[in-house]
């Protein structure tokens, strides 16, 4: 097999267990389930591995960190959120 079909594979690997990792975390917040700080530690622990390999960008793992501490202490908007503000932004303009 080609090396860059194995590196391929490899790297999607990594990506999928980041985006995967991430996406549970940020379900579980939704839903306001307890999250620990061992699953914190789990996402940042795959987002480190990615950015170690060179599968995203040192600053891009970064910003994908600060995204999920915020969402973890209560700070940043999550997605049921943003869909609320929406909502409300609407119904403001059809109440004027």
């Amino acid at each position: 097999m080609k090396r860059s079909l194995v590196l391929r594979q490899r790297n999607n690997e990594f990506k999928l267990r980041m985006k995967m990792a991430i996406k549970k975390f940020v379900k579980n917040i939704t839903i306001w389930e307890k999250v620990s700080n061992e699953e914190l530690s789990n996402v940042y622990k795959a987002i480190d591995k990615c950015a170690k390999v060179w599968i995203i960008k040192k600053k891009t793992a970064a910003r994908k960190k600060s995204r999920v501490a915020r969402l973890y202490n209560g700070i940043g908007n999550t997605p049921t959120a943003k869909v609320e503000k929406k909502v409300e932004k609407k119904e403001e303009k059809v109440s004027e």
